[in-house]
C-alpha cells in the first residue's frame, strides 16, 4: 500500500508500520473512504484485506463497514506489528501470507480487497483468480490502485522530476494500474457486474520540508535520493519546489488519483 508482495525483482519493501502511516496510510484513508463509499457493501460481511499493511485501511473497514469478521494479509510482519496496535484489532486479524497463495479455502469471505496493492503482485492476474477463489459465488472482489502512469501517485511531482533528469527510480510494473488493465483483469477472471471508478484526493502539508521529509520515507524513493551526488539531490529538490506552489501560510496542497475496479463472482 507491507505493499512487497513478492515483488522480488525490486524489493520495494515497507517494513515501518509507522513511516508507511505517515508516508502513504493517510492518504490511504483518504481514498479508503471514498472507495468504500462508491462500494455501498452492507454490513455483516466477512472480509478479507489482501496487501493489508499497517491496517490503515483495515481501520477503515471495521469504522465504516461493521463487518462481521475481517482477515488481514499481508507478507511483512513489520507491517502487521503495527496493524495489531490498532483499534481494528478488536475485531480484525491479522496474517503473514502471500497475495498469490492466500491461506484461506474456498468460499471462506463475502467480500476480498486490494487496497493500493496490486501494482506490487508479481503475477496481478493470479492475485485476482486467488481473490475470486475464497469469497463465495455471488460475493464482491474490489481493488484501487494509484493512477501510477496517468500521474496519479502522490509522488508524482518527485518522481518526474527524477526521470526528467535522467535518473531512473526503482518502481514496480505500473501497467496494472491503468483503468482498462484493471477492467480486462476484472473481466478475465470471470467476475460479473465490472464497474470502475476515478478516485482524487487531496493532502495538505505544513510546509515544503514537510512534504520533502515525509515523501523521503517511502522505501522505493529513499535509496534512489541517498545515490544522488549531493548537488543533484539540491537540484531535485529546486525542481520539485517550483511544482508545488506554496499557499500564503507556507502550506502545500497535494493531488492523487486512484482507479477502483469492482466485481461479483458468479453464482
Amino acid at each position: 500500500m507491507g505493499r512487497d508482495i513478492e515483488m522480488a525483482e525490486l524489493q520495494i519493501r515497507f517494513d515501518d508500520g509507522a513511516d508507511y502511516e505517515q508516508m502513504m496510510g493517510i492518504w490511504s484513508r483518504f481514498a479508503g473512504e471514498m472507495f468504500l463509499d462508491w462500494l455501498a457493501l452492507p454490513s455483516d460481511l466477512r472480509w478479507i484485506d489482501i496487501g493489508c499493511g499497517n491496517g490503515a485501511f483495515t481501520e477503515l473497514l471495521v469504522e465504516r463497514c461493521r463487518p462481521m469478521e475481517v482477515q488481514g494479509i499481508d507478507p511483512s510482519e513489520g507491517q502487521l506489528a503495527f496493524a495489531r496496535t490498532r483499534p481494528a484489532s478488536r475485531l480484525a486479524k491479522f496474517h503473514q501470507g502471500n497475495a498469490m497463495a492466500l491461506p484461506f479455502a474456498d468460499s471462506s469471505f463475502d467480500a476480498a480487497v486490494m487496497a493500493l496493492v496490486l501494482v506490487f503482485v508479481r503475477d496481478p492476474a493470479k492475485g485476482v483468480s486467488e481473490m475470486v477463489r475464497v469469497v463465495v459465488p455471488g460475493g464482491a472482489v474490489m481493488t484501487y490502485m494509484w493512477d501510477m502512469l496517468g500521474g496519479g501517485f502522490p509522488l508524482d511531482a518527485i518522481y518526474s522530476e527524477i526521470q526528467a533528469m535522467g535518473i531512473v527510480p526503482a518502481l514496480p510494473p505500473m501497467d496494472a494500474s491503468r483503468m482498462e488493465a484493471l477492467r480486462d483483469l476484472w473481466i478475465a477472471a470471470g467476475l460479473e457486474e465490472v464497474q470502475t471508478e476515478e478516485i482524487t484526493v487531496h493532502r495538505t502539508f505544513a510546509n515544503f520540508d514537510d512534504f520533502w521529509m515525509t515523501n523521503l520515507k517511502f522505501p522505493g524513493l529513499r535509496p534512489t535520493v541517498e545515490a544522488m551526488k549531493a548537488g543533484d539531490v539540491e537540484t531535485l529538490i529546486s525542481r520539485v519546489r517550483a511544482r508545488l506552489p506554496a499557499d500564503a501560510d507556507g502550506r502545500i496542497t497535494c493531488s492523487a488519483r486512484a482507479h477502483a475496479v469492482r466485481g461479483r463472482r458468479p453464482k
